[in-house]
């Protein structure tokens, strides 16, 4: 909670700014926040320094480019500890957008964005063929309804 105390007003304003927009121009900024662009891009330095800001992130809108099929898929592994291993081999399947180790019944939680259906199989068989996975479960996605860092950001920074 430290972090959080040691971030002043023009700070969070910046912040919100580039969680609107990430290449938001610091000249934009700087008049949103009322003060000089040289002080924005001081400001996003330290940010980035205390690694509050890790880097800038950019939308794709997957069903403009035809990817219009999104699922997630459970994976059952056989030793949680190849875990890693497993990871390492899926960075190989771009369709393979997230993935996540997590706890409970499956040991990997990956989201994956394909153009159809029969796309979504041959990633399924790729990943169920990696060494150290016993089988996988798909959930399709029908509507990705949230995806917002914004509410998160204006909760954790409130005053």
């Amino acid at each position: 909670m430290d972090l959080i105390r040691n971030i002043d007003k023009t700070d969070k304003l910046i912040l919100a700014c580039l969680i609107e927009n990430a290449r938001m121009p610091y000249t934009e900024i700087a008049k949103k926040v009322n003060v000089s662009a040289g002080t924005i891009h001081g400001r996003v330095k330290k940010l980035e320094k205390r690694k509050i800001i890790t880097g800038a992130t950019l939308r794709v809108n997957y069903e403009v480019v035809g990817y219009t099929f999104t699922a997630y898929v459970g994976v059952i592994l056989g030793r949680t500890l190849e875990s890693e291993k497993i990871i390492d081999r899926m960075t190989k399947i771009p369709e393979i957008t997230v993935a996540s180790v997590i706890s409970g019944q499956y040991g990997i939680l990956c989201k994956i964005r394909c153009r159809d259906t029969k796309q979504a199989k041959n990633i399924i068989y790729k990943i169920s063929s990696i060494p150290g996975v016993i089988r996988t479960e798909s959930m399709i996605s029908l509507e990705e309804s949230i995806n917002d860092k914004e509410r998160l950001f204006k909760s954790i920074f409130e005053t």
